[in-house]
């Protein structure tokens, strides 16, 4: 076959289904809330939009998020920090509660507990965590206020891989969204949730296809 054969042949083959080229994760989600980032999470996965697999959910506390992923069919189990001794043998349960569902990726959807040093190892490089704030800006429980606070113009979400800071992993991905005048911070934080929640849809299918590089960004130093 010719060289100009050849070209034509590239135009008109079809392009492989996103299903054949992608890799079928295996995530846990961590939640503490009413879910709807989970929500997400689980209609992608369903109607096949994102190629994941969610084995399992966890949370620290009995919340919507639970009846969410059971409505799926999901197992969840709760692991709520006062049933243990402290904050290290809660690390430790939580740890090994998430070890044993195997998972590829763990995904911190609303998780309102800061992850311990023995999760932190045990899945280093593969847990991501979503922030409604433009981070390195406005890190910890309250990005969205005190973005408002700051006075910013533009803020939004960030997915990102979890270290041992609070919100200073390496950034996997953004999006951004301008704030209104006089918009009240609840008013504010239901935008972004819905940016959230098509970020880390986005981002877990970039990872899937291999267009987020993880171990490439665990690599870069944050910031």
């Amino acid at each position: 076959m010719s060289s100009t054969e050849d070209n034509a042949h590239a135009r008109h083959a079809p392009a492989p289904a996103p299903q054949e080229a992608a890799q079928q994760l295996r995530i846990v989600v961590l939640a503490s809330g009413g879910g709807t980032l989970l929500q997400a999470i689980l209609d992608a996965a369903n109607s096949g939009l994102a190629p994941v697999d969610v084995v399992a959910v966890f949370t620290d506390r009995e919340c919507e998020a639970v009846s969410r992923a059971q409505a799926f069919g999901v197992r969840t189990q709760v692991v709520p920090v006062g049933e243990y001794q402290d904050r290290a043998a809660w690390d430790v349960a939580l740890s090994e509660a998430v070890a044993g569902a195997s998972p590829d990726l763990v995904v911190s959807a609303g998780f309102m507990k800061i992850l311990g040093p023995r999760f932190i190892d045990a899945f280093a490089g593969r847990t991501i965590n979503t922030h409604p704030a433009l981070l390195p800006a406005f890190p910890g429980a309250h990005g969205v206020r005190d973005a408002l606070a700051y006075g910013v113009k533009i803020t939004g979400c960030t997915v990102h891989l979890v270290d041992a800071g609070v919100d200073t992993g390496p950034i996997l991905a953004q999006r951004a969204l301008g704030i209104n005048a006089g918009e009240t911070e609840d008013q504010l934080h239901e935008r972004i949730k819905v940016l959230e929640r098509e970020l880390i849809v986005s981002t877990l299918v970039g990872i899937a296809v291999g267009e987020v590089d993880l171990a490439g960004a665990a690599t870069r130093r944050p910031g």
